[in-house]
């Protein structure tokens, strides 16, 4: 019956980075059911970014940035020798699994993720990450403005109103009611960063009688993420 699995053997190209993108299933309704609070909720942040450290932990990526519920993860040593349907189920599985783990609450229904493989060159990662963090800037400048809509209007009338609206006319519309993006914090307007940074340790070598300096590397979260730009990813490569 082995030949009835015909996608077991679906693999990614050899010697190339994948990007591994990570989404929430149906987290609309789940941010209503358990009440988040809008626009941005601190505590499933902070649970995201518990997930990404996992993650990490787990798979050893160069790069892990996500916002909202999505989570790209960037690989150059490839799971489970590159088997696509392998990859997308465990990924997705430690995925949903982690958010339950690290929410450590009740929920109305099971939790899930999907996934779906990018496989990526050099030349084209600065690309793909500078289009979702545009994509969190847009996430961020719509969630701000359907929440103060909401808190004028019902809920009908807030969407049919955002839906004529262009992103600079939402952010002219906060602006004018006391709301300046330009103050909300680094991370809700361009996502959150996970990756290895060294740090200095200073040592004593007793064998030569001095001080020794070494560097650690450690999983660093960067919620200060700078626009994204060649050289950021330069650095990462």
């Amino acid at each position: 019956m082995k030949e009835y699995e015909v996608y077991s053997d679906l693999r990614v190209p050899v010697n190339s980075k994948i990007i591994v993108r990570l989404d929430g299933r149906s987290f609309h309704s789940f941010a209503r059911s358990m009440g988040l609070t809008k626009p941005y909720d601190d505590n499933f942040y902070k649970v995201i970014v518990n997930v990404c450290r996992d993650l990490f932990e787990e798979f050893s990526p160069i790069f892990i940035y996500t916002f909202s519920d999505e989570i790209s993860i960037l690989l150059d040593k490839i799971p489970f020798n590159g088997r696509i349907e392998k990859i997308n189920s465990v990924m997705a599985s430690f995925t949903s699994s982690s958010f339950t783990i690290n929410y450590n609450r009740e929920f109305p229904k099971p939790v899930a993720f999907d996934s779906r493989i990018i496989p990526i060159n050099d030349d084209d990662v600065y690309d793909y990450f500078k289009w979702r963090q545009d994509e969190a800037w847009r996430n961020c400048i719509n969630g701000y403005g359907i929440h103060f809509l909401k808190s004028k209007y019902s809920s009908d009338i807030a969407n049919e109103k955002i839906n004529g609206l262009n992103l600079s006319d939402i952010h002219e519309m906060l602006f004018q009611n006391g709301i300046n993006l330009n103050d909300v914090e680094t991370w809700k307007k361009r996502g959150i960063g996970v990756y290895r940074k060294n740090k200095k340790v200073v040592g004593f070598n007793k064998k030569e009688s001095k001080e020794q300096v070494s560097y650690r590397s450690y999983i660093h979260v960067d919620c200060e993420l700078p626009i994204f730009s060649k050289k950021f990813f330069g650095g990462l490569l």
